[in-house]
């Protein structure tokens, strides 16, 4: 197995698991906790709920390895991950942000191997 399938595998299973409990609520405990954070941060339900969807997203497209929608689904996991990493740091300690920060690191890893994915992408944007 390759280092690159297994940051993959890591990330698509943690965030098939999050986006799953903010988008369901099937884990009381996690979701009640999660939800207290997202109030905390000043935002409702229904932005838990989005930021489940580019999660789930995230989660299910970084495995289309080459292509476009692999690059899209890394950036909806780095922008969810920067966006909690922001939030922890205002809001909470460091220490909180510490798995978004793993998460940064390792989707800015699946975007470094696809570099060029992703500078064509940027190309045909501009």
């Amino acid at each position: 197995m390759s280092i690159k399938t297994l940051v993959i595998s890591l990330l698509s299973l943690f965030f098939l698991l999050a986006s799953s409990i903010k988008i369901l609520g099937w884990q009381k405990k996690v979701f009640t906790i999660q939800l207290g954070m997202f109030v905390k941060y000043g935002f409702n339900r229904q932005i838990m709920f989005l930021v489940g969807l580019a999660e789930l997203f995230g989660a299910i497209a970084v495995w289309f390895q080459g292509s476009y929608i692999s690059v899209i689904g890394a950036l909806a996991i780095f922008t969810t991950s920067s966006g909690a990493i922001i939030c922890h740091l205002i809001f909470d300690t460091w220490k909180d942000g510490v798995p978004a920060m793993v998460t940064l690191l390792l989707t800015g890893y699946l975007l470094s191997t696809d570099w060029e994915v992703f500078m064509s992408l940027v190309r045909n944007i501009y």
